[in-house]
Formats: C-alpha cells, structure tokens, sequence
C-alpha cells in the first residue's frame, strides 16, 4: 500500500462538453467523436487536464473515479522518477555497473551494462519481452517469477521446488549477455530493466521501493485515494509494471512531471532529472533508430523509461500494456492519463492503442 498524505486535491473543473463531441479520425482513417473512439478502442477510463484543470473525464465498464486500475508498464516511469528522487540523497555513477551496487548481479547480464543502458532498456540482454509465444522465456520464466501473468500452476511452485522463485532470482540467475549486441548500441525494450532499478533503490536507500515511492511521491503528491502496487512470487514489488490507482491520481503524477518534479509548492524530484529525460542527443536518436520495430510508430525516442513524441514540445509519455497511457505536453500545458482494457497487451501494430494515442495528442494540441 501507498498511503496518500496531506490535504485533499483541488483541482478545478472546466469541462468542455464539446469534447466529448469532437470528430477524430482513428487508426483506420473513420471519423468518430472521441466519446465513440473511446469506447469502440477499449478505454476503460480517460481525463484531460490542461492548465490544472479537468477539461475532460469519462468512465466505461463499470469503472469510476474512486476506482484503482492497474497501471502495467506505466511504472516503469514512475520508478524512473524515484531514481532520481534517489540521485538526491545518494552518489549513483550512471556509467557505473549495476553489480557495482548489488553484488548479487556479478555474472549476469547486467554486471557488463552501466545503469544508464538499464534506464534507456539498452542493455543487449539476451532475454526478450515476448507476450504472445508460450514456449518464450518470457513466459516460461519471468512471467511466472513476476506473478503478472496466468501461468497453470505458477503460484504454486514453492522456493524449494525452483531455482527462479522472485524477480530478483530471474534478474541473478537467468538474465545473460546478448553476445552478438553491444550495451548502448540499441534500444531494446525489456521489462528486467525495470525490475533492476526498483532493486537499486531499495537495496541503495535501504527502505522498500514502495515505501521509497510512498514516502517521496506519492504520499506529497495530494492525491484523492490510497495506491497499492503488485508483488511478485516473492513478495517483492513489481517495478516493471506493478502500480495501481485511480485515474485522477495517475493524472497528478502526470500533473508532477508536467510542472518539472513541483507539486503542492515542494520541488519532489530534481528539474535536472526531469529535463534530461527529453534532452537528446544523436546517441539517443541512434540508439531508437537501430530498432526497426517502432519505425512505423508514432515515438521518436525512448530514454530513462519514457516514450517520446517531440522533445522540443515536451511531449512524452508513460505507457502501459493493453493500452495504459499518461501524456505530458508542455507546449500546450496538457495531462492525459488514460486506462483501457485492449485485448492485445502490445502497442506495436495496435489500432485500438494507435487510435487513442492519435486522439489524445489531438485533444492536446489543438484545444484551448
């Protein structure tokens, strides 16, 4: 559990009941009000904030405002952010090797990566996020050990019945080198890298990830409800995609990033380490360009677990399996977080994720 701290929100409510009405073209080219697109692409909940106040917020499938969603891979940014929360306190060296911190990682794949690859899921490991193959190691390894996924029997297995029980036991044990690849050298998305900075933070500040988080965000942050985020097998937290909470509250986090780490009048996380997450360089540009994968997606970088659209607007985003997003636009001073319920968990290739990612930069640039 995150406990929430400190007054009730007050945001206010300048709905625009235009909105709900607005044609936007989906990923197949049909014109749709956005109420209809998001209902037809599998939103399970949707709000706009611009300038702080609501502008926009709707519900489907039974969920409301006081409800808790899952937020998947989502708090893979969220982790991100309380590493730099951590940066504050701690002397971290981000060319530094992860084992350099966390002895138990010699001999793995992460001992050769520095911890700057892990934030930029650049660390050519040899293990692959795959979602779809039951035979993948993905399957049959990690998602059993991370309790995310359905797996006949998972919750089972006892610690003495397998050498990969935790997450920590997959990053230690299983997780090797990609020989044919360099650290650095390519943007490959994998979800250990995540799970590796949740371990750093907790083995550096001493305390657990969730009472890290707890006690430096979200309990300053002013939110309406408690959150509460998933363990693993082990009982350890899923930092790759465990959190849970309302959508307004997903909304102020993205509220907190959009004001460069500032809420309720207390800088929480260093501007320095929200600015660099969109300062790019022809590194970064490469780096994403070397995987042909997204080439026919909407982002153009991906750095310190955020997705990017435009740097120079500050447009980026956390993003989630089956269609989790929470959207930051400084250009136009825009928060929209959104919870849905595709039935494919990837983004790539994805109309019903496309189609709502085309209506919210939509919503954001073009509404005043």
């Amino acid at each position: 559990m995150l406990p929430r701290g400190g007054p009730l929100p007050e945001i206010s409510e300048a709905l625009d009941e235009s909105l709900a009405k607005q044609l936007i073209k989906d990923a197949n080219g049909e014109s749709l009000s956005l109420n209809e697109l998001l209902e037809k692409h599998d939103a399970d909940g949707f709000i706009m904030l611009q300038d702080g106040e609501i502008k926009y917020e709707n519900y489907w499938n039974g969920y409301s405002e006081h409800q808790r969603h899952i937020w998947y891979s989502m708090t893979k940014s969220l982790v991100s952010i309380a590493f730099g929360v951590l940066l504050k306190t701690h002397k971290v060296d981000l060319a530094a090797s992860p084992a350099q911190y966390i002895e138990e990682l010699k001999g793995s794949g992460f001992e050769r990566t520095s911890i700057q690859d892990v934030l930029n899921h650049a660390s050519a490991l040899a293990f692959k996020e795959n979602y779809v193959d039951p035979e993948s190691e993905f399957l049959q390894h990690y998602a059993p050990a991370l309790g995310l996924g359905f797996i006949p029997g998972a919750q089972d297995v006892q610690p003495s019945n397998t050498e990969i029980y935790g997450i920590y036991d997959f990053l230690t044990k299983f997780v090797k080198a990609e020989t044919d690849n360099r650290p650095g050298d390519t943007f490959e998305y994998n979800s250990a890298n995540a799970d590796l900075i949740g371990w750093m933070i907790a083995r550096i500040s001493g305390i657990s990830l969730q009472d890290f988080i707890s006690e430096h965000i979200w309990s300053k942050l002013g939110t309406y409800h408690d959150a509460a985020i998933v363990v693993d097998r082990a009982y350890m937290p899923a930092a790759t995609g465990g959190m849970t909470s309302t959508l307004r509250d997903a909304a102020l986090f993205g509220q907190l990033i959009l004001n460069r780490g500032t809420a309720n009048g207390e800088q929480l996380v260093p501007e320095s380490w929200i600015d660099e997450t969109i300062n790019l360089n022809e590194d970064d540009d490469q780096r994403f360009s070397n995987n042909q994968l997204y080439k026919n997606e909407l982002w153009t970088h991906y750095k310190n677990m955020w997705w990017i659209l435009d740097p120079a607007k500050r447009e980026y985003a956390a993003v989630g399996i089956h269609g989790q997003v929470i959207y930051i636009n400084g250009s136009t001073n825009t928060v929209i977080a959104q919870f849905s319920s595709q039935p494919t968990a990837s983004q790539v290739g994805s109309v019903q994720f496309r189609s709502k990612l085309l209506a919210i930069r939509e919503l954001a640039n073009n509404t005043k």
